[in-house]
């Protein structure tokens, strides 16, 4: 008798996303969904189903498949950075050893004010958005913690000085 062979565990990417498997195609209403709950993560299922015209049961499967296969992540709040007391924003351009990328990720994502990072193709190997109360809190950032991390060959700061907001 043919076995199949084990499925294999869902592995993880260098900055924690499970890898797993495949999502099921999405189509135009699967889209208008996302497209939806980006505009307002807070819809109720019976407001999402108007929006995108469909019923209400077609909206709650379609959605619970879209977070079922990873598609759609989790839900959030847009939070005004300046307000939040986070006034001070940065991008870090980080260049590292390639051996110890998946070491020094899990490290970085210990660092404080950290608010997003992504590996990149390019003369730097790490973008990070960075966000602290001041300059001072920055340099200790970027200066102190990033450049502590073993592995972590050089920085360059970026200074946001605007952020116009999205349309």
């Amino acid at each position: 008798m043919d076995q199949l062979p084990p499925e294999a565990p869902p592995t993880s990417d260098p900055i924690g996303r499970s890898a797993g498997r495949p999502a099921a195609p999405i189509d135009d209403i699967d889209r208008a969904i996302i497209r939806a709950l980006r505009d307002d993560g807070r819809l109720s299922v019976r407001a999402l189903a108007e929006r995108v015209s469909v019923s209400r049961s077609n909206a709650y499967t379609r959605l619970e498949r879209l977070i079922d296969d990873g598609v759609i992540t989790g839900f959030t709040a847009l939070v005004d950075p300046v307000r939040a007391g986070l006034a001070t924003g940065a991008y870090v351009l980080v260049t590292m050893e390639q051996h110890s990328w998946r070491e020094i990720a899990a490290r970085l994502r210990e660092i404080p004010y950290i608010e997003h990072l992504a590996f990149v193709g390019g003369d730097v190997d790490l973008v990070m958005l960075v966000r602290t109360p001041d300059n001072a809190s920055l340099r200790d950032v970027v200066l102190a913690r990033i450049h502590a991390v073993e592995g972590v060959r050089s920085t360059r700061t970026w200074l946001i000085f605007d952020e116009p907001p999205a349309d």
